[in-house]
């Protein structure tokens, strides 16, 4: 019986509405009955384990670097610069430059941590059961959309100390204004020509897309919800 009460529930969880879901639990029998507060710190306790994981992977050493998914490139804006260099022959300037980026994302991804904690502390009960209906990204568009301008803060002090270490960064202003200009007659996209800015987007991009990653594990793989308060909301047999 409470085999089939645990997994009447896990079921439930990802297709139920509240008024379902709390069916459900009031049809238990007492010993395994959940509430809605426990059943939704159960999911805040994935969330930060989800958010944890993804910035542990991402301030690695060389977590960014090592990642052709969230590497991030040479401004795509100023190839013409890195061109000419390489063609130069001066190719540890531009290596210096793309790793000094990779490695300003990852200083920065650590500074992550506590603002998921805060979104995540300060979701209400109908957030939780609104991403738990949700796609299979909800839980991630629902921290980007509470945590971006946090996050930007956090990154951009970063970002800034490890960009001034390398002489390249004063070719980026320039390049990304000479292409804005060009813009305006070709139809082509601006890019921002503040490279700290690009950097620190491109980190939170990475970032969100490694937690992407943990969602999509918590929510097909019973094993990637193994804590104590999962197991309790779950596996109680």
């Amino acid at each position: 019986m409470k085999k089939t009460a645990a997994a009447l529930l896990l079921v439930c969880l990802f297709s139920c509405s509240p008024q379902d879901m709390q069916n459900v639990l009031n049809s238990l029998p007492s010993n395994t009955a959940l509430s809605n507060e426990e059943v939704i710190s159960g999911l805040k306790e994935a969330l930060r384990l989800g958010t944890e994981r993804s910035v542990e992977k991402a301030s690695v050493v060389d977590g960014f670097w090592n990642d052709a998914r969230i590497r991030i490139p040479f401004p795509a804006e100023a190839m013409k610069v890195k061109n000419t260099l390489m063609d130069l022959g001066i190719k540890k300037p531009v290596e210096d430059f793309e790793h000094t980026m990779n490695k300003a994302a990852e200083e920065a991804a650590k500074e992550a941590v506590p603002v998921f904690v805060d979104a995540i502390t300060n979701m209400s009960i109908q957030d939780g059961f609104n991403l738990l209906r949700g796609g299979e990204n909800a839980a991630t568009n629902f921290l980007r959309e509470k945590t971006s301008e946090a996050l930007r803060a956090k990154f951009t002090p970063v970002v800034e100390k490890a960009t001034q270490q390398v002489a390249l960064t004063s070719y980026w202003t320039p390049v990304a204004n000479a292409y804005n200009t060009a813009s305006l007659l070709t139809g082509g996209k601006a890019v921002d020509p503040d490279l700290n800015a690009y950097v620190t987007t491109k980190a939170m991009d990475g970032l969100f897309l490694l937690l992407a990653d943990e969602e999509k594990k918590i929510r097909q793989d019973p094993a990637a919800r193994a804590t104590a308060l999962l197991q309790k909301v779950f596996a109680q047999q």
